[in-house]
């Protein structure tokens, strides 16, 4: 096979690691990084705008027909080195598959009729985030807003997404004011997530119309003052002494609890 890259000092490898460890990079090309087969065929498959596959020559003797499963007129397709696919995988044991993806454009929320919504609101964990926008995506949940949250696109959020990056509507603000605007135009009533026995218990109330639960920071949950603007504080019951779950578990139940109420999608 010829014209092989063998070289880190390529333009493209040199983009991939740009993109890969600096969310300032990202945010100034527009650009993330995939690795994996089955999130570059989820990119593909949901017409992500996908600038850049990368295989290694052994992916590619293995896995090269993935690029002929879409339209790739604007795609470039390179083959490297096993050797220099090792130097730019983000795991131990890569599949010697990546890919450079265009960010999409800012999106205004659109509020489905009966909608249900998760709100990130202050959460720094990739894996917690990424296992619940998957949660969300298998639940049915409508949109995700992430609120001073870790960077959405980066390779461990990504990764942990398992492709259902590309199939939910998520929306990034920085602003708590513009949030709870957007949301309150919306006709969305709001749900603070919080440890108290004297909320509501998530399992007993009721989520008529449209809803919106929050989730705060792994370690010191939502501050107060976000969680007393919202409409009420929703707690779920807990067995004897213990007072507290895992993020993306919790979100998890919230949302089923959320979902009980409103048909799947």
């Amino acid at each position: 096979m010829e014209n092989i890259i063998t070289s880190k000092d390529n333009p493209v490898i040199k983009l991939y690691q740009k993109l890969s460890s600096s969310k300032k990079e990202r945010l100034q090309y527009g650009l993330f990084v995939l690795e994996g087969l089955r999130i570059v065929e989820d990119a593909l498959k949901e017409k992500a705008r996908v600038t850049h596959l990368i295989f290694t020559r052994q992916a590619f003797d293995k896995f090269g027909d993935v690029h002929l499963q879409a339209d790739l007129r604007d795609t470039k397709t390179l083959v490297i080195s096993n050797e220099l696919g090792n130097k730019i995988a983000s795991t131990s044991s890569t599949q010697g598959v990546f890919a450079i993806c265009g960010i999409p454009a800012e999106r205004t929320p659109v509020f489905a009729d009966n909608g249900r919504y998760v709100v990130l609101f202050g959460l720094q964990d990739p894996g917690n985030a990424g296992m619940i926008i998957r949660t969300a995506d298998a639940l049915g949940i409508d949109g995700i807003f992430m609120c001073g949250s870790c960077d959405l696109y980066s390779p461990k959020v990504i990764r942990s997404t398992m492709g259902s990056v590309f199939r939910e509507n998520i929306y990034i603000t920085a602003d708590e004011d513009e949030l709870f605007d957007v949301l309150k135009k919306g006709g969305v009533a709001t749900s603070a997530a919080v440890i108290d026995t004297d909320a509501e218990k998530v399992t007993e109330c009721g989520f008529e119309r449209r809803q919106a639960v929050f989730i705060g920071n792994e370690g010191n949950g939502l501050p107060d003052e976000v969680a007393r603007r919202c409409d009420r504080r929703v707690t779920i019951p807990m067995n004897g002494t213990i007072n507290s779950l895992n993020a993306a578990m919790a979100a998890g139940i919230l949302m089923w609890e959320l979902k009980k109420q409103a048909p799947f999608r």
